[in-house]
């Protein structure tokens, strides 16, 4: 008795304090103690960890202040206590911020039950610079000859630092991509900054902590610039320069010394540069050529002789109108692959395979001797002989050649390109290859994963496998088509269709936080949409339907995931103006006449000559007519979240009027749709075109259609997103099961059998006999089509938005005999999100976890609420309807079980 009554009295106090809630995973706009912001009012958030169910927070106590001790006299914001359930995007209402200063802050809480936390563990943001005259640097370009393909240029400065130390910040961007360094180490871990933007009207800068790379006395800062994005060919139209043809630096080092003065180290034409670097040639396209031998040690520390360094220009023609914080996430070095073979083709070329089609580079540890040149060529597949296969590269070369300087083991990786590839080709590599010679270094946007799906189907997880790496490889500053060929553009379609999938596997809040506002700034004057952003193509104001969507659909998408206000009333008016433009275009007729230039993008079609079936095309018009009403629907619905009612009404009645004269113009009496593809059917009824007495019916004959084509897809970019959604929101989830685990052709699984690693961009990429689809258009790396994903998280698994960033949830998982478990997780902004399901032995198991403060519907398919249990007791509070049980949860972790029986290939509870 004596040992029961001590160990209770040393677990009861930890029961006790588990119960207490605690403020955690602090973020402020997004991100974890971002340094470099340029918000004057940042939106703070936490999550709520507590076991104790049903969770809800009432109040909140923020204080933000300049010192981690959270003094009286450093305090900028202290909010007393606020009853509010809010947890996510706390606006910062203080005293006005200040550049270049760092913020420190904490939060505690109260919640349901009457428990109030401790303060959470401090947390920071660091503003950047706010205002163009916080800039004392000066824009510098070294002496360059501007042509087309030239070396990178280098820069160096030495200075002292004449006192002790305490803070040192750099800020710094580029026209080119840049690498900073400081006493020889290299500045930041990032890659390819400072990023892809519309140069002209939004240029990011990057801010950096030095302070513990600073030395007593003499230092030398130092850069190198690549053409990047800025000056590098660009599209496959041969153009280059499009922004500008010569390189340039603006960088500031500020440092702040312990006896409270301050001194900036600014570029400025005390400089000095060259171009006789070993970085000979570099692009985004071309790859990079490095000659080992015209190293300058040490050129980037003090007691370097640049007496052959030239002074640099200062270019006060460029403007720091322009220049913006980092609002989006870096792009890092996230992983790294080794070989999984090395072997040689049948006519004899060094081949290595990583095993996965994958965006970065190859790091290369290499002896030899000086002047020999190793190359390196990227390619995403081999063809059916087993040959390294770069026809679909167009006329990007993606190639490395590095000349040795012959000084025993040199390591070498490029610093100013990527590739998209999976496998290399090694040409003058001295000696044997062996798998340590080589490593693929794969990059992306930073975006932290949020969402995991699997189920019992190994090739279902080999799909999701390969629209999360579909994504790593596009995600990369902005969300570019592809990262291998003449092009890695921000195909504004593409972006728009994998939204919503994207934003379940990673966050990407911050990303396209970013990226929108560069669509807004390239958006046309009459409201026009391009169709790639960044817009290098300038292809004479042309918009296309489902393109130029992305400008209302993906800060729709973000509202809906994060429930992110700020980017609705950011975006707003490019909305606005883009459905404006379709309203003028439209006329009183309401039908968008031209407004479609790809129409369902890569839809599937038999050969020119078979008519033993319909092709799957879709009429142009209608498929514009048609976004057209779900743009106007959704602008109407953001309109009402910011408050706006007025175009709230205006544009619900552009809807009506779009509606009506699409069931007019597109639409039969007997509710079939215009062209009878199944892309036609998908967008009716998803964007709610078809009247209710009708949707049974037009959902009838697409499942006719689907089975007419024995359970083969026909749809292209803009119907295939939504093909599944449509079946089950419409009563037909038995047949996008049916769909999904199609193996041939076309289908989402037909790639995986044929060993793919990524999303294809066409459907038969690879045909049947190992040959290939037009080497003209056919990328290995193409997220679009993966947008299935957002189906399988939401009906398969049942993680579904009630209220605007999941603070109420809708549980609907959606079983089929076909897995016999399913699993998702999703990082809310609350916190993690569950949901799972298994049968085994006649039951069916259904385990959910519910962040605090958010509750959730739960319905339990087929359930009879006396049937099931609830954490092995009877269930109480639930209510049946057709389909299943439904029941209200506060937050935790619950585990429900019933009788289940599979009939003729359905399932039903007994």
């Amino acid at each position: 008795m004596k040992h029961i009554l001590l160990f209770l009295f040393a677990v009861l106090p930890a029961v006790c304090l588990a119960q207490k809630p605690v403020a955690e995973s602090l973020t402020a706009e997004y991100l974890t103690n971002p340094v470099g912001i340029d918000m004057s009012h940042p939106r703070l958030s936490w999550k709520i960890n507590t076991t104790q169910r049903n969770t809800l927070q009432q109040a909140y106590t923020i204080v933000v202040a300049t010192d981690a001790s959270f003094s009286s006299s450093k305090t900028v914001w202290n909010t007393g206590k606020v009853a509010s359930d809010s947890s996510v995007f706390v606006t910062y209402s203080g005293v006005a911020l200040k550049s270049a200063t760092r913020y420190y802050w904490r939060v505690k809480l109260l919640d349901n039950h009457g428990n109030t936390s401790a303060w959470s563990k401090p947390a920071y943001f660091e503003t950047g610079l706010f205002n163009t005259t916080d800039w004392t640097a000066s824009w510098v370009q070294p002496k360059q000859d501007s042509s087309r393909k030239m070396p990178a240029v280098m820069l160096r400065k030495q200075f002292s630092a004449t006192k002790k130390v305490v803070s040192a910040r750099v800020y710094a961007t580029a026209h080119g991509v840049y690498e900073l360094y400081l006493n020889g180490g290299k500045i930041g871990n990032q890659v390819l900054t400072p990023g892809w933007t519309e140069y002209k009207k939004r240029l990011q800068y990057q801010v950096y902590d030095v302070t513990t790379m600073l030395q007593p006395g003499d230092n030398v800062i130092g850069a190198m610039i690549g053409d990047g994005w800025f000056k590098g060919t660009l599209a496959y139209m041969n153009n280059w320069g499009f922004w500008g043809k010569n390189l340039a630096l603006l960088c500031q080092l500020q440092i702040t010394y312990a006896d409270g003065t301050t001194e900036n180290i600014n570029s400025d034409g005390s400089w000095k540069g060259t171009q006789n670097g070993p970085v000979t040639l570099n692009g985004i396209y071309d790859g990079e050529n490095y000659d080992a031998r015209k190293e300058m040690t040490g050129w980037n520390k003090k007691g370097f002789n640049d007496a052959a360094w030239l002074p640099v220009d200062v270019a006060n023609n460029i403007t720091k109108n322009t220049l913006v914080g980092v609002q989006s996430v870096p792009v890092h070095q996230i992983a790294e692959l080794k070989p999984i073979a090395i072997f040689k083709s049948p006519k004899g070329t060094q081949i290595i395979d990583f095993g996965q089609d994958m965006t970065g580079w190859i790091r290369m540890k290499v002896s030899g001797p000086a002047g020999k040149t190793v190359t390196i060529r990227h390619a995403e597949v081999l063809d059916k002989f087993g040959e390294f296969y770069t026809a679909n590269l167009r006329n990007a070369t993606a190639t490395i050649n590095y000349t040795l300087k012959g000084d025993g083991v040199e390591t070498f990786e490029p610093h100013f390109t990527f590739m998209g590839f999976r496998y290399i080709a090694v040409e003058g590599f001295p000696g044997e290859i062996k798998p340590e010679n080589f490593t693929a270094v794969v990059i992306h946007s930073d975006m932290a994963v949020t969402g995991q799906f699997t189920c019992s189907d190994t090739m279902i997880n080999k799909l999701q496998h390969n629209i999360q790496w579909g994504q790593k490889g596009n995600f990369l500053d902005i969300p570019t088509d592809c990262p291998q060929r003449d092009e890695r553009l921000g195909w504004t379609g593409d972006a728009q269709v994998f939204s919503r999938t994207a934003a379940f596997n990673m966050n990407v809040g911050p990303f396209f936080a970013k990226w929108m506002k560069d669509v807004a700034a390239d958006q046309f004057p009459d409201g026009g949409v391009p169709f790639v952003v960044p817009d290098v193509l300038q292809t004479n104001r042309a918009t296309s339907a489902g393109w130029g969507d992305v400008a209302v659909i993906v800060p729709w998408t973000m509202y809906q995931v994060y429930a992110d206000k700020r980017i609705l009333q950011t975006q707003y008016p490019s909305m606005k103006a883009y459905v404006d433009k379709i309203i003028n275009k439209a006329g009183d007729s309401y039908i968008w006449r031209g407004g479609s230039v790809f129409g369902d993008w890569l839809f599937y079609r038999p050969g020119i000559y078979d008519f033993s079936e319909p092709n799957g095309y879709t009429n142009p018009d209608m498929i514009a007519t048609a976004f057209y009403a779900y743009s106007a629907k959704l602008l109407s619905q953001a309109a009402g979240a910011i408050g706006n009612t007025a175009d709230e009404k205006k544009y619900n009645d552009v809807f009506e009027g779009v509606k009506k004269a699409f069931i007019h113009n597109y639409m039969t009496p007997t509710g079939r749709i215009f062209a009878d593809s199944q892309t036609g059917y998908v967008l009716a009824l998803k964007f709610n075109l078809v009247p209710d007495s009708l949707k049974s019916r037009a959902a009838a004959y697409l499942v006719e259609d689907v089975r007419s084509r024995n359970n083969h897809l026909s749809t292209g970019f803009l119907g295939t997103p939504y093909l599944c959604q449509v079946l089950s929101q419409n009563g037909y989830t038995n047949v996008a099961y049916d769909l999904l685990l199609q193996k041939t052709y076309p289908s989402w699984l037909y790639p995986v059998k044929m060993g793919a690693t990524t999303i294809w961009e066409r459907w038969d990429g690879i045909k049947t006999d190992s040959t290939f689809q037009d080497k003209g258009m056919n990328s290995f790396n193409h997220y679009s089509y993966g947008a299935v994903g957002d189906w399988m998280y939401q009906h398969v698994t049942g993680l579904q938005i009630g209220k605007p960033g999941y603070k109420y949830i809708l549980l609907k998982p959606e079983p089929s005999s076909k897995f016999t478990f399913a699993k998702a997780t999703f990082e809310t902004m609350y916190g993690q999100l569950l949901s799972e399901w298994e049968v085994k032995d006649g039951t069916m198991r259904i385990h959910v976890k519910i962040p605090a403060n958010t509750t959730a519907g739960l319905t339990l398919p087929q359930a009879h609420a006396e049937d099931v249990k609830q954490d092995g007791k009877p269930l109480a509070g639930a209510s049946n309807d057709a389909n299943g049980t439904t029941i209200q949860l506060g937050s935790g972790d619950y585990t429900f079980s019933y009788p289940w029986v599979v009939v003729k290939d359905k399932v039903t509870a007994k």
